[in-house]
């Protein structure tokens, strides 16, 4: 086991080359980590293609000090879109293990985000009603039941177990952006009364329940870490920063990476200050914390550790370079390049055909 991640100290900024010590296993190379960017790339079975394994693979070798996979569903109830990577079955296995050997030459620390979309999942591809915590008909999602959300409890422990048997170094848990896990945080729709709802305590339980199973169920080099939404969603700033609080304060995780859409940006609820500001400065002991959101230059990446973050999460910057970190740890002028840019260009930075067609559809001003 390696030294804990030091506690943010007011004074004292980190360098982004330097390493980040993880509670568990070995340190990340550097303040680095690659987005779990949606990318559509995988067979429709959820087995991982060879334009996704050069996309990840590209990131390893352009200087990330974590690559994270897109997020990974773990039950086919939890499909959310076609390509999606899946880590459900043992069927999975063969080429996450290859991908995370391949992972391992490159330097980086490897992860797989696991995901379940909830009411968010897409029945179409799943072939089943959408499974919530409560009857959302909008959706086509129905109540789970008690037995439901413990089995749900059960598939994201036990793809973690296949991540850490394929050989990745840990997985990060998709508690944001209204997915499965974060739909349980919901305080205007999650009134159950079994247990996991009510009161944050109860709608924090699902969560919680699966950061402790993953502990108990992987070993004492495995790294955990969990994505959260500040706020929206159901979650006021109030309560998205008492749930960062908790699981910092848990030492379970390695890390909490909050996803804040832009890390310029101040509270949509109109409270003082910047968004940054209400996570950075919350205690911490072994837990490392990391913030994403428009992060386009190494300026900008520095910014966000002298604001007390950990490390930094990089997604457009990832997709326009495959090597942005190696780029901005040697040059603290750099910045991406001017978008739009040619699908001959992403296509040298190893973005494959769907996520190009992904990518133009979807990203305004990204692919000319």
């Amino acid at each position: 086991m390696s030294t804990p991640a030091p506690s943010s100290t007011p004074g004292s900024t980190p360098a982004l080359a330097d390493p980040l010590p993880q509670p568990h296993g070995r340190p990340w190379r550097n303040r680095f980590a690659l987005a779990p960017l949606t990318n559509t790339q995988s067979h429709a079975d959820g087995t991982l293609s060879d334009d996704e394994r050069r996309w990840l693979v590209a990131r390893g070798t352009g200087g990330f000090g974590l690559v994270m996979t897109a997020a990974a569903y773990v039950a086919p109830a939890g499909q959310a879109w076609a390509g999606q990577l899946g880590i459900a079955s043992d069927a999975h296995l063969p080429g996450l293990t290859a991908l995370a050997d391949e992972l391992r030459t490159t330097g980086t620390t490897s992860s797989v985000q696991l995901h379940h979309g909830g009411r968010r999942a897409d029945p179409r591809l799943t072939g089943r009603p959408n499974q919530c915590p409560w009857d959302d008909p909008e959706k086509d999602a129905v109540a789970m039941s008690t037995g439901q959300v413990e089995a749900m409890v059960e598939d994201f422990v036990a793809a973690a177990v296949r991540a850490e048997q394929a050989g990745f170094d840990g997985v990060q848990l998709h508690g944001a952006h209204g997915y499965l896990l974060g739909q349980f945080l919901d305080a205007r729709h999650n009134h159950r009364t079994d247990g996991y709802g009510g009161d944050l305590d109860g709608r924090l339980r699902p969560l919680l329940d699966v950061v402790e199973g993953v502990r108990a169920a992987t070993g004492p080099d495995f790294q955990l870490g969990v994505r959260l939404t500040p706020e929206g969603t159901g979650i006021s700033l109030e309560e998205g920063v008492e749930t960062a609080r908790r699981l910092l304060d848990s030492d379970l995780l390695d890390h909490l990476d909050m996803s804040l859409w832009d890390v310029f940006m101040r509270p949509r609820t109109g409270a003082d200050g910047l968004l940054i500001e209400h996570f950075a400065r919350l205690p911490r002991r072994r837990t490392a914390l990391g913030v994403a959101g428009g992060v386009l230059s190494a300026a900008d990446a520095r910014w966000c550790l002298e604001q007390g973050a950990d490390f930094v999460t990089v997604g457009t910057g990832a997709i326009l370079h495959h090597d942005f970190a190696a780029r901005a740890l040697a040059d603290p002028d750099f910045r991406v390049r001017e978008r739009p840019v040619s699908r001959e260009d992403l296509r040298a930075e190893s973005v494959g055909e769907a996520f190009l067609d992904y990518l133009a559809a979807g990203w305004d001003d990204l692919v000319a």
